[in-house]
């Protein structure tokens, strides 16, 4: 089903009924500042399962998830002062960080080394959606794995509608994936190369 919310003022009747959604253990897909993503609550194993299944991924390989802010990103993580100045100058923004994961996170999403990939997007929707719902969101992009993203919401709901108990309809978004960057024992290391200035990465090296 697709929920039509403004990008910029996101309807609080529209964003209070995708959280209801999330809340009762719903998989949907959403818009973030690069293309739309695919999530649930990090803490409904069945929907984390489930996106596993729709876009055929390997296990092995767990999801990113969204934070409403840094404070949040504190309880998930073991987060430095240097990693924390890092993310407070660039986040939001269209970066996902690789941290030291808290106990906090499910071990469904974290790797055997317990880390976990974190992202604050530059995007009103998911932000008040993470927000709403109280705790993280999973995202991936909204593709079978290995096979382009997509940035339209009306193919997202032809392809997986389906599966999804809501597609929201943010707008055409592009097709691009977040920068990754490791920032593990204080070390700045780029791991995927995707959308948002990368310029200050040398200059923050210690």
């Amino acid at each position: 089903m697709l929920v039509q919310i403004n990008p910029i003022h996101p309807q609080p009747r529209q964003i209070a009924r995708v959280v209801d959604c999330l809340k009762a253990g719903g998989v949907i897909a959403y818009p973030t500042d690069t293309t739309y993503g695919i999530g649930c609550s990090i803490f409904n194993k069945k929907g984390v399962d489930l996106i596993y299944q729709i876009k055929h991924r390997d296990k092995r390989k767990p999801f990113s998830f969204i934070c409403a802010d840094l404070s949040e990103v504190s309880r998930y993580t073991r987060l430095s002062n240097h990693a924390f100045k890092i993310m407070k100058r660039y986040l939001p923004g269209p970066y996902t960080f690789v941290l030291h994961a808290s106990r906090e996170v499910p071990e469904l999403l974290t790797t055997r080394q317990k880390t976990v990939g974190i992202r604050i997007p530059d995007n009103r929707i998911c932000l008040d959606l993470v927000q709403g719902l109280g705790a993280p969101l999973v995202t991936t992009s909204a593709n079978l794995s290995g096979e382009e993203p997509v940035g339209d919401p009306y193919l997202i709901n032809d392809q997986f509608g389906h599966a999804l108990e809501l597609v929201i309809d943010g707008g055409l978004l592009t097709t691009d994936v977040s920068s990754v960057i490791s920032l593990l024992d204080d070390s700045i290391e780029l791991l995927r190369e995707g959308a948002g200035d990368l310029s200050w990465l040398a200059g923050e090296q210690r």
